[in-house]
């Protein structure tokens, strides 16, 4: 999709000189960026979602389970 955006010179240049030395098309290079920023943002939705559900919900193993976990790891000394 075709869009038009503005932004300062010297970040247009900037960009511009990035995009020449990675070998990208400016196009390329403002997708990618975008790309990142979107992740980046959906990923600290997805931590402040379970940081949410963690606050209200106990995290602890229940005793059975964590002693069959016991059991289940081989015993090895520590040096």
């Amino acid at each position: 999709m075709r869009t038009a955006i503005s932004i300062p010179d010297p970040l247009f240049k900037a960009a511009d000189k990035l995009a020449h030395r990675l070998k990208l098309s400016r196009s390329g290079l403002y997708a990618t960026a975008v790309e990142r920023f979107i992740q980046h943002y959906d990923d600290a939705a997805v931590t402040a979602k379970l940081n949410e559900v963690l606050a209200t919900e106990s995290s602890t193993l229940d005793p059975h389970l964590q002693s069959i976990q016991a059991r289940s790891v081989r015993h090895e000394s520590w040096k």
